[in-house]
């Protein structure tokens, strides 16, 4: 830009600014006055007596009309994923079985918990800070709209309730997947009243055994800063979550019951509760876990419910994604594509979770051929030289640990590492690179609902648990011991080959413990790491062990100490 144009545009906002302020001067019409406040009309003088009024006047009183049911029925709400149960009687749920999932028992998998459920109130349930309203609620007979028995999703039911002093709606709208839209209300006729839903009697497989059911019964909410979970056994007394809050719920091993509040002034609680079933004759009940969301202002409770498996592809289908309720551990990084590399496996190939583990841990296990063949090789000259290790740590045996002279053993065994091209950690480095693949394979295994129910061969019926013939285990710990026997020991020092021979029935005492698709993958690492060594001591011979000079210069004979003159 020239300066004339410079100079021009800026003569034109100096005229526009002008015509700005003559205009506002000389020919806006002036502002009317302003009116009294209302405050003056209504305050007192000194002189008159009067008080002052406030200027807020209170809603007016709707009159309320009395909407109750007559007697209570059950609707069915289904899906290709779910079957919901709603009662009217309290406008609860009585009934959530996830079509796709059968428990410990064989029969649909119901994420409520009846039998605790009867003592401590059912999903859906209703908590005001008045009791008495509370418990009248909770008893009450219910309208629901539409007033059909059964409905295919998507579809809306509105449960309403009224004793011509308090309106209760709910509002639950199911779609096709397994998220559901719930909207409650309590109106006086004046104002909305805080009202909190609850979802008693804990969540997931309640077919399970109680002890192995308080071992995974977790409650877990996300504020902001990941998710924190909580165990059932350190629930016992009632915790306050203040808003905003992510979203929260409860969960065990493999399902989760998660509410996804739809504003910030909502906060959620939990707690342990006592409850006695039908002819209970124990020594103490048996507890249950209880999640309750509740607003903190007078406004409607608006959240989605999302009752399902703990399926990453479920749970990065809601907003926000739960994907961090399935743990895969420190090594989660490696864990995810170990996962989805063995579902693809399945999905295109074996479409058997069992053969999937197989073939993926043969294809790990040839990407790692090359440092297997290494760690051998590092592991052989170890061994070679080791007649002459010992050799050296026999002329300082008898000195202490703290002895100063103890250090030129180390420095003699270090300088004959040099002398042969040994490195003493290059056995060992190889193999520590595949740990994080063992853990995150563990996790994965351990912890991927894909595994829950998913049979193998013959005997094994589910890789989720543990073997109980312990076929699988005790034969994974005979190729334990066949590797073991094949592998070249870096150490001539037979009470350390007796440990190291005996390892493997130590590490294969903890797997009879472990799901059987651990122990399958361990069995099959074991079985490919011994074609591995075959193929190995055919590619790369041991060697001969190198003789110790005091050895060779006394024909064979170890040499002796030097006689202690008295």
């Amino acid at each position: 830009m020239d300066t004339d144009t410079e100079k021009r545009l800026l003569l034109a906002f100096l005229l526009s600014f002008g015509f700005l302020i003559v205009w506002r001067v000389f020919f806006m019409p002036p502002a009317p006055p302003a009116p009294k406040p209302a405050a003056s009309r209504h305050s007192a003088s000194p002189k008159s007596g009067a008080k002052p009024k406030p200027t807020a006047k209170p809603p007016a009183a709707v009159k309320l009309p009395v909407v109750q049911g007559q007697s209570s029925r059950d609707i069915v709400i289904q899906s290709q994923f779910y079957r919901v149960t709603l009662s009217t009687r309290g406008g609860v749920v009585t009934n959530w079985i996830l079509r796709k999932y059968r428990d410990e028992n064989g029969k649909l998998l119901d994420m409520v918990n009846a039998s605790a459920c009867a003592a401590l109130g059912y999903p859906l349930s209703l908590e005001f800070a008045d009791q008495a309203l509370s418990e009248k609620v909770n008893s009450a007979v219910f309208v629901a709209t539409p007033s059909a028995d059964f409905f295919q999703a998507p579809q809306t039911v509105t449960l309403t309730y009224s004793d011509g002093k308090t309106e209760i709606r709910k509002e639950i709208s199911f779609g096709p997947a397994y998220e559901v839209k719930v909207s409650v209300s309590a109106f006086n006729g004046r104002r909305y009243l805080p009202v909190s839903i609850k979802w008693p009697g804990g969540a997931g497989d309640q077919s399970l055994p109680q002890a192995e059911k308080e071992e995974f019964s977790l409650a877990f909410y996300d504020t902001g800063g990941g998710i924190k979970t909580v165990a059932e056994k350190k629930a016992d007394s009632e915790t306050i979550i203040p808003g905003p809050v992510e979203f929260a719920g409860l969960e065990d091993h493999f399902f989760a019951s998660a509410f996804l509040p739809g504003s910030d002034h909502e906060a959620f609680r939990y707690l342990r509760q006592l409850w006695s079933p039908p002819g209970w004759s124990g020594k103490e009940p048996p507890k249950a876990l209880t999640a309750i969301l509740g607003n903190t202002e007078r406004s409607p409770l608006r959240f989605s419910l999302l009752v399902a498996p703990k399926d990453i592809e479920v749970l990065r289908a809601v907003n926000p994604q739960l994907s961090g309720l399935v743990n895969f551990g420190w090594f989660s990084f490696f864990a995810k594509p170990l996962f989805l590399a063995m579902r693809w496996i399945n999905v295109h190939f074996t479409h058997n979770w069992g053969w999937a583990i197989v073939v993926l841990t043969v294809l790990i296990n040839t990407v790692f051929f090359p440092l297997k063949i290494k760690s051998i090789r590092s592991a052989q000259s170890m061994q070679k030289i080791a007649p002459m290790v010992k050799e050296i740590q026999n002329r300082y045996k008898q000195y202490k640990f703290n002895d100063p002279r103890k250090q030129r053993m180390n420095q003699e065994i270090m300088k004959l590492y040099q002398e042969h091209g040994v490195n003493p950690l290059g056995g060992c480095l190889p193999m520590v690179a595949q740990l994080p693949i063992i853990y995150a394979f563990y996790e994965v295994l351990e912890s991927s609902i894909a595994m829950r129910h998913a049979p193998w061969i013959w005997w094994i019926k589910d890789l989720s648990v543990p073997d109980h013939l312990y076929i699988l285990p005790s034969i994974m710990i005979v190729a334990s011991f066949v590797m073991q026997k094949m592998t070249p020991m870096p150490t001539a020092d037979p009470a350390q080959q007796r440990m190291m021979m005996l390892a493997p029935l130590f590490v294969g005492i903890i797997f009879f413990k472990l799901a059987a698709g651990v122990v399958l993958y361990y069995f099959t690492y074991n079985l490919v790491a011994i074609a591995q060594q075959v193929v190995i001591n055919r590619m790369v011979p041991p060697p001969a062990p190198v003789t110790p000079p005091a050895a060779r210069s006394q024909g064979g004979s170890a040499r002796k100490p030097a006689a202690v003159k008295g």
